[in-house]
């Protein structure tokens, strides 16, 4: 597996990464926290915010750390647990669930583009020499670094990494200063411990205080945010010298890789929670609660209002100008995990067209989504955590779940009672979330509403297609026998069973009101067992029986296209298909869920669109349908 090549987001092919490169793809997602989390949560947490982010940090460290170990060692193709539950849950209650988490991980990576882009503009116009030159236009500012992230990733993944590089070391550089003289300057005054040592106090004992922690941590859930990207972009990572001679098909998960992703994710939570734990006990202790409120100085923007304040606005402008880049690249990570998410999902399903399997046009509608969130929120970053917060919950909660059926069904049920006692505490985390800030559950259905919507839409509009991606004959007899019903030597005549009576019954009824003679070519189609599954690959037998041929087809994902496929391979003389006379609306929605329907209308439609497409003057066989 090393070297291996991937597809980067201008459609070319890019070799695999050390895990130590991609980290700070996707650990941008986790550092950019620091740049909006004390802002955003840390008024509602108060005196006991330290506290609370503790108890984050356990849950971070022994949560969803764990939950996501288990997630890269069976989704080390980059699908995430989204891949497990589709796999776990077959049929269209797998896809329905699949639809939805899509729209939360849609709702996730789309707000963490725009939120940070609008934090970004925020130390952009926060900022004394920058406003003067750039105004208070946040809005604007936010177009402009959205724009300059999709054309990054018009470019390619490669340039996205290495500019990912360079700004996550400088920027936890920086950081490290600013915590460090922040900590200082508490040191200096210890008035300050004791005041927030007096303010613990006065909320009761321990005990108390602890209840309040657990309370409040929920309002801290964004530093849990990057999980779900550390997974997704597993294609990117490297397995070293463990998979030099991997074989997909034989060996299973690529241990180097799923090795080398558990050491990334490790290594990125924990930078992260040492950062997060510094960064809340220095804020509460040095940033006053009118400053953190909505139109404050540091709302938003608590590390960038201590590195100007104690540090002067020279060295605050560096660490402006360096947020303001790693809050950009954060959108990168999340637009990597949407590039390698959508295209898995979406077109498989017939919920989307063949172009959305390409990186570059779909770049370009994630750009015009972000457009428009940014338009509608204007920019503000308070009014779009909310919805931040619940994706990435939503994410988590779902990992945890699949995580804890897999280990139950692989009989390891210690590990899967663990997982399920987080699936709980995720559970909790996301309830609360949901409670306190409804905001983000309305703008997460929204987003699966839509995708719902345009995912039936499009494979409503797609069900004239094949469907069939390939067919191959099951035994060497029918191979033999092949060329023997192709190019107009047949009439093609699908029957409901395949019993010797019922072809009996169809040829006399063909010969009775038809001037045909043979030979007929009888064909039985077999439906797959899952119905949901839009395109699905063909075992087809063929024997004699006196002049005429019999087939039977297995593995069809609908009956029609199925019909419409065989005849474009045969080319036969003509096809008798019958009707079923029924209720058309009932028949639509039998064809699009489970491959029935009313077929003779149906064959027909597919045959029509492909000769449409298909200008060659051939002979085309004549279509007879025929009152069942």
């Amino acid at each position: 597996m090393r070297g291996e090549a991937v597809d980067d987001s201008a459609g070319h092919e890019v070799s695999t990464q050390p895990w130590w490169k991609v980290i700070w793809l996707t650990g941008v997602d986790y550092f950019s926290t620091l740049g909006y989390q004390p802002g955003i949560a840390l008024l509602a947490a108060g005196a006991v915010a330290p506290i609370a982010t503790v108890i984050l940090i356990l849950v971070t460290l022994l949560g969803a750390l764990p939950v996501y170990a288990q997630v890269a060692a069976r989704s080390f193709a980059g699908q995430g647990s989204i891949a497990l539950l589709e796999n776990l849950l077959s049929g269209w209650k797998g896809k329905i669930l699949v639809l939805i988490l899509l729209g939360f991980a849609a709702t996730d990576f789309v707000i963490t583009m725009t939120l940070s882009a609008a934090d970004a503009s925020k130390h952009v116009i926060e900022n004394p020499y920058l406003n003067k030159a750039l105004g208070d236009h946040q809005i604007v500012v936010t177009l402009v670094i959205l724009t300059i992230l999709a054309i990054v990733f018009l470019k390619g993944f490669s340039e996205a990494i290495g500019l990912a590089t360079a700004a996550a070391l400088p920027y936890l550089g920086l950081n490290l200063i600013v915590l460090g003289r922040c900590i200082w300057e508490i040191l200096r005054h210890p008035a300050l411990l004791g005041d927030w040592h007096d303010a613990i106090n006065a909320k009761g004992d321990f005990s108390l205080v602890l209840i309040g922690a657990l309370l409040v941590f929920p309002k801290l859930a964004l530093g849990l945010s990057g999980f779900e990207t550390g997974v997704s972009v597993m294609p990117l990572i490297d397995g070293g010298e463990i998979d030099k001679d991997h074989n997909p098909r034989k060996d299973g998960a690529p241990k180097g890789r799923v090795s080398n992703t558990r050491k990334l994710l490790v290594t990125a939570a924990l930078i992260m929670s040492v950062m997060l734990l510094l960064s809340s006990f220095v804020t509460t202790m040095l940033v006053a609660p009118k400053d953190y409120r909505e139109g404050g100085d540091a709302a938003g923007r608590a590390l960038a209002f201590l590195a100007h304040e104690y540090m002067g606005n020279v060295f605050g402008t560096i660490y402006d100008l360096s947020t303001i880049l790693i809050l950009g690249l954060a959108g990168a990570s999340a637009m990597a995990g949407l590039l390698h998410l959508i295209p898995r999902y979406l077109p498989r399903f017939g919920m989307a067209p063949q172009w959305a399997t390409l990186s570059r046009p779909l770049v370009l509608v994630f750009f015009a989504i972000n457009v428009i969130v940014t338009l509608v929120f204007r920019a503000n970053v308070e009014a779009q955590s909310g919805a931040y917060a619940t994706g990435v919950l939503v994410l988590i909660l779902s990992a945890a779940f699949a995580a804890t059926l897999a280990l139950w069904r692989e009989h390891r049920y210690l590990m899967s009672l663990y997982s399920g006692f987080l699936t709980l505490v995720f559970a909790y985390t996301l309830g609360d979330n949901c409670i306190e800030r409804p905001d983000g559950l309305i703008i997460g259905s929204i987003f699966c509403v839509l995708l719902i919507a345009v995912s039936g839409l499009s494979r409503s509009m797609r069900s004239v297609e094949f469907r069939i991606p390939e067919g191959y004959f099951a035994d060497v007899e029918s191979w033999r026998i092949g060329p023997e019903v192709r190019d107009k030597k047949v009439h093609l005549v699908p029957v409901p069973d395949s019993t010797p009576e019922t072809r009996e019954r169809k040829r006399a009824e063909i010969r009775r009101h038809y001037n045909v003679r043979g030979p007929f070519l009888f064909l039985h189609v077999n439906l797959t067992d899952n119905r949901s599954e839009f395109q699905s690959p063909l075992d087809a037998t063929l024997s004699r029986e006196g002049s005429d041929y019999i087939s039977e087809v297995y593995g069809a994902p609908a009956i029609a296209n199925t019909i419409a496929f065989i005849s474009e391979c045969i080319d036969p003389i003509s096809i008798f298909i019958g009707l079923t006379r029924r209720d058309l609306m009932g028949q639509a929605f039998r064809y699009l869920l489970f491959g029935e329907g009313e077929t003779g209308l149906m064959v027909y439609t597919i045959l029509q669109r492909y000769w449409d497409w298909t200008p060659e003057e051939d002979v085309r066989p004549l279509i007879f349908l025929m009152s069942d």
